[in-house]
């Protein structure tokens, strides 16, 4: 095993992205300010300090959102074709640094550099996706019961939109919201994860750059650093009409109950505990693709990571030696080399909370399959390397019922037809992505009937993890029920303006109603 080292081109790629040693924690387009505390950044690659950022005091917060709400005044009128120029140009902007931001995800957030690429590159599909989207925003005509009246719906912008994203996915889940939020007429104030903040000054920069080049106000893109603190100055603060949140469903029921007390809307992307259901006409070589990227892709800490994998009984034995034997071949190492399937967790914590999950599902009755393990040593002195374990359980046990964030895979055997395993899938309080392996087309409509998968993303012969931006993302149940990205999604970021238009000299009441005076 070589040692990890930062000899990759991270130096670059943070001096590309406008990265420095300290950056500043609050930032309204090219004017940094913040008088806050530092966050200290550390690679789970390697341990070593990536670098520092001041965290947005209540001060420097007051001075953003004076910034972001005088910025919407001029934002909002230009005309929505024009902002989705804009958002060409900052999809432009990300091509030219896709290399240098996907070496940063996955230096900071510990994904393989692949991954990292992709993410990367699913910001530049949103923002395709929304330069297009610039000429829909389209709404309809209603014939009035009343003679001489028009009526129709129009869509007008919301204002400030506040994000809060998670370390998982620390630059695409904020282009999702964004480039969305700016084509509808939005300017978007940016929470990123403490953990992963370097990434949110990189595409805060990139941002930048771009509004500056068209002489635009730069509080269209705002970016505010720190805890759960500064979250609560976001999601508390009635000048933001809408909070969309991404991470932990306990996170977002603060979130919820926050934003609700004022009235204003919530946009929820929680928590996943996703299954796999095999079936007897599965094909086995599908079946072990999706399942093993699907646990151990990012280290098994996806929202769509495949946490449980449902086999009837009749191929049980089959499937788990061929899972099995795939895992053996699995390479853990440093995510920004290429040769490597499995890169390390975020920190620590999620270590803990892994080796946490395999006491438990043992002491509940369980039986594991491929052994789990820290791992120490030349290449892993960051303490954040685990090896993905597979575990036999049942679907009752309360450690399976929970979101264990890393690389854990739980077996499960069914009995019967293919309704037995569509209740065990169904039988956790999460609601995100589902799936299911068969060549058998009953099994699969059934699948995708109203009495099958409970959850907001439903596929057959594909994996849970990972999704495309042309459809709506997002879950049901204590998921949240919020979707982002594709279809019509745009809407949760418009306020609904229906219009009634009297073009006659008299003035009819609705419902035949007289009023005469």
């Amino acid at each position: 095993m070589q040692a990890v080292t930062t000899d990759f081109g991270i130096q670059e790629a943070l001096q590309q992205l406008g990265v420095k040693a300290i950056n500043e924690g609050t930032s309204t387009g090219s004017n940094n300010f913040s008088n806050g505390e530092l966050i200290k950044s550390y690679s789970p690659v390697d341990g070593q300090l990536i670098g520092k950022v001041k965290t947005t005091t209540k001060e420097d917060y007051e001075r953003m959102m004076d910034a972001a709400i005088s910025a919407f005044k001029i934002w909002r009128i230009i005309p929505a074709p024009q902002r989705g120029e804009i958002v060409r140009q900052f999809g432009e902007k990300l091509r030219e640094k896709k290399e240098a931001l996907g070496k940063l995800v996955s230096y900071e957030m510990g994904k393989s550099y692949q991954e990292g690429l992709g993410e990367v590159q699913e910001m530049i599909d949103i923002c395709d996706f929304a330069v297009g989207l610039s000429r829909q925003l389209h709404g309809l005509t209603m014939h009035s019961e009343r003679p001489g009246h028009r009526m129709y719906e129009q869509y007008h912008p919301l204002g400030v939109v506040g994000i809060i994203s998670a370390f998982n996915f620390p630059v695409a889940v904020w282009a999702w919201n964004t480039a969305l939020a700016w084509i509808c007429g939005d300017v978007c104030v940016w929470k990123p994860s403490e953990k992963a903040p370097m990434c949110g000054v990189a595409c805060q920069n990139i941002a930048a750059e771009v509004f500056a080049e068209n002489n635009l106000p730069e509080g269209i893109s705002n970016l505010i650093n720190g805890d759960y603190r500064v979250g609560e100055m976001l999601t508390n603060d009635y000048r933001v009409p809408l909070i969309s949140a991404t991470g932990s469903i306990r996170m977002g029921k603060i979130v919820a109950q926050s934003v609700a007390k004022r009235l204003g809307r919530s946009l929820l992307e929680l928590g996943g505990n996703n299954a796999i259901i095999v079936t007897p006409d599965a094909g086995i070589k599908m079946t072990v693709i999706g399942a093993v990227f699907g646990a151990v892709g990012t280290a098994g800490q996806r929202c769509t990571s495949t946490r449980r994998l449902i086999i009837h009984e009749d191929i049980y034995d089959k499937v788990k030696d061929a899972v099995v034997k795939a895992y053996g071949q699995l390479r853990i190492g440093n995510p920004l080399d290429e040769n490597n399937h499995v890169g390390p967790l975020i920190d620590t914590d999620a270590v803990k909370m892994y080796e946490d999950a395999l006491t438990k599902v043992v002491e509940e009755g369980g039986t594991i399959v491929v052994e789990g393990a820290v791992l120490s040593g030349e290449g892993y002195e960051s303490g954040c390397y685990v090896k993905p374990a597979i575990a036999e359980a049942e679907a009752h046990f309360k450690i399976v019922q929970h979101e264990t964030f890393a690389p854990v895979l739980y077996l499960l055997k069914y009995s019967g037809d293919v309704e037995n395993a569509i209740t065990i899938q169904n039988g956790v309080v999460q609601g995100l992505s589902s799936a299911i392996m068969t060549n058998n087309l009953r099994e699969a409509e059934r699948f995708l009937s109203v009495e099958g998968s409970d959850c907001g993303i439903a596929n057959v012969n594909i994996g849970t993890s990972g999704a495309e931006i042309g459809g709506a993302f997002g879950g049901e149940k204590e998921t949240g029920g919020g979707r982002e990205s594709g279809s019509d999604a745009w809407k949760v970021y418009m306020r609904r303006q229906t219009n009634t238009i009297n073009y006659t000299t008299d003035l009819p009441l609705a419902q035949g109603i007289k009023f005469d005076l």
